[in-house]
């Protein structure tokens, strides 16, 4: 048995429209989901599960939905290639919520245009929510997406970031990876 804690709030996205979400979730990696809606915990029962990775790929897609990703974004983590990092905004600021804000400000950018421009970039989601920053992406540019939100939660000029960005997919365009 496995147990995912979210936030209350989002219980009710994994559940989803007359528990459709939930439904689908069990389809997809063929698991049982126990959702006890006064904690926010849910459960996941792998004893009769046949491969352990479907087990951890559907906790991280709940993680996802928790970290306020939408189901149909969460659920591209059950595509082999996807890849899933939280990033904890408290380890660069500690425990102070107007160093936390600005951060989160950071990322976000005015209108929601420094987030829109890192996924673009990177053909990666970001979901700023509470005091993380989550990344759903491919293996293949996961790792340039988490060094920019890095450098940016560590001060780093957003022209800067663009820039490093741009170039390494553009080496990874040449490579044929992407």
């Amino acid at each position: 048995m496995r147990y995912v804690k979210i936030p209350m709030e989002r219980i009710a996205v994994v559940i989803g429209h007359e528990g459709q979400t939930k439904k689908n979730l069990e389809e997809k990696s063929k698991l049982k989901i126990n959702i006890d809606s006064k904690i926010g915990e849910i459960s996941i029962d792998d004893r009769d599960c046949e491969n352990p990775l479907d087990a951890i790929t559907l906790e991280n897609v709940i993680l996802a939905i928790g970290r306020g990703f939408s189901p149909e974004h969460a659920m591209k983590l059950f595509r082999e290639d996807m890849d899933f990092y939280i990033f904890d905004i408290r380890d660069y600021v500690g425990k102070k919520e107007s160093h936390a804000r600005r951060l989160r400000a950071r990322i976000i950018g005015r209108e929601g245009k420094s987030k829109r421009v890192l996924e673009d970039l990177t053909d990666s989601y970001i979901s700023v929510y509470g005091h993380t920053v989550s990344i759903i992406s491919n293996f293949v540019s996961m790792d340039i997406i988490k060094r920019a939100v890095d450098k940016l939660l560590s001060g780093s000029k957003h022209a800067n970031v663009y820039r490093v960005i741009e170039s390494n997919m553009k080496k990874l365009r040449f490579d044929g990876l992407i």
